[in-house]
């Protein structure tokens, strides 16, 4: 039987974490078995989690002594599961409940595709935490895409989720390839894994997925969208919100970043012309972003929250 191990990070948002938990304990495991890897990066308040609710998940805690951030802090418990003799590895936000069926339905494009890297799930907002509160009907809620695949836009660096903010309708109802996945959830096989490596650490929080999905596609691999398996994300819970001063440090820093590893010449330049403006007028924690990156502060980089 396949060993699946679930990594999943939890930064002061028990809550969350033990309601993904209680999604997880419906999967359907007909033909895996799945174990589950909790990262705890919040020191000054450590998870408690009950054994007994969770024993099904063959559950284990790392308890961080500091914030290892997205990159590193998942790197931990990649570590774990290919000690452990994984066969596949979903990497999952704490700040998303499954439907039963997700896990299998990602399985089985392995299975039936030829030379796949990854796998991703169709991705809905949780009810609730919608961009636009006030622009659904009440039965739409629950159906409003978050994720259904996606692309990155080279000439300015931004990877786009296919199909934010629609209704699902059933207009993205095939499996497909996709030029990235989203670090909210998607899973890999250990044996594709050991060859590209893991999350690079410099990135500690953004832009690490988009990374690992061009270092997969480099490598020769597939990356599939499969709108079959399904999960809800209650979206940025744990980064503050959309726009938040953390999302304008990390993004703004690690970009310039990954624009420079991959970007054609052009959309190199014109980055780098960016983060120069962005120094003397972009917002606090912009400024603080781009000029990390030219003093080469990278991981945790120098982010306090506030």
């Amino acid at each position: 039987m396949k060993k699946v191990f679930a990594v999943t990070i939890n930064y002061n948002s028990d809550r969350e974490t033990k309601d993904l938990l209680d999604s997880l304990l419906l999967v359907d495991q007909k033909d895996f078995e799945l174990s589950l890897i909790v990262i705890d990066n919040y020191p000054e308040k450590p998870i408690k989690l009950d054994v007994g609710k969770y024993k099904k998940l063959n559950f284990r805690i790392i308890y961080n002594s500091q914030n290892l951030g997205f990159s590193e802090g998942n790197n931990k418990g990649v570590e774990v599961a290919l000690a452990k003799k994984a066969d596949f590895i979903l990497i999952i936000n704490n700040d998303t409940v499954v439907h039963k069926d997700f896990l299998n339905e990602l399985i089985s494009v392995f299975e039936t595709k030829e030379n796949v890297g990854m796998v991703a799930p169709l991705i809905y907002f949780e009810k609730g935490y919608e961009f636009h509160k006030n622009r659904y009907k009440e039965n739409e809620l629950g159906k409003v895409i978050w994720y259904a695949g996606g692309e990155i836009d080279w000439n300015n660096i931004i990877a786009k989720h296919r199909g934010v903010d629609e209704v699902d309708i059933g207009q993205y109802s095939k499996i497909s390839e996709t030029e990235f996945v989203s670090g909210c959830a998607f899973l890999i096989s250990s044996d594709v894994l050991k060859k590209v490596g893991k999350f690079d650490d410099k990135y500690f929080l953004y832009y690490e997925d988009s990374d690992l999905s061009v270092r997969i596609k480099k490598m020769g691999y597939k990356i599939y969208f499969n709108p079959k398996s399904v999960i809800w994300h209650k979206n940025a819970s744990s980064a503050g919100g959309s726009g938040s001063k953390l999302q304008d440090y990390y993004i703004t820093r690690n970009r310039i970043l990954f624009a420079l590893k991959y970007a054609p010449i052009r959309s190199k330049i014109a980055v780098l012309k960016e983060s120069l403006r962005i120094m003397f007028f972009g917002r606090k924690w912009q400024r603080k972003g781009a000029i990390d990156f030219y003093l080469r502060r990278m991981d945790r980089g120098s982010y306090q929250s506030q």
